[in-house]
């Protein structure tokens, strides 16, 4: 994913009214399910998201493949 466009994507979901649920497909297939837009924190290609737990998970915009918004009602795989 190009830096402007990972950076510009996740800013536009946390500026949402209504944060639905988020996922992040990174290139290795695994995935982040983003509940709250206000638990990420983005800069210069590089975010950090606060999973449940507290526990804190790094991605960049190289190692992501796909930002999906609103899976509100969305049955996904």
């Amino acid at each position: 994913m190009e830096r402007d466009n990972f950076t510009a994507t996740i800013q536009s979901f946390q500026r949402r009214p209504l944060f639905g649920p988020s996922r992040v497909a990174i290139v290795d297939g695994d995935r982040l399910e983003i509940d709250y837009g206000n638990m990420v924190v983005v800069r210069e290609g590089i975010a950090v998201f606060i999973a449940p737990g507290g526990t804190p998970v790094s991605f960049d915009y190289e190692g992501v493949s796909q930002i999906i918004g609103d899976l509100a009602g969305r049955n996904e795989a």
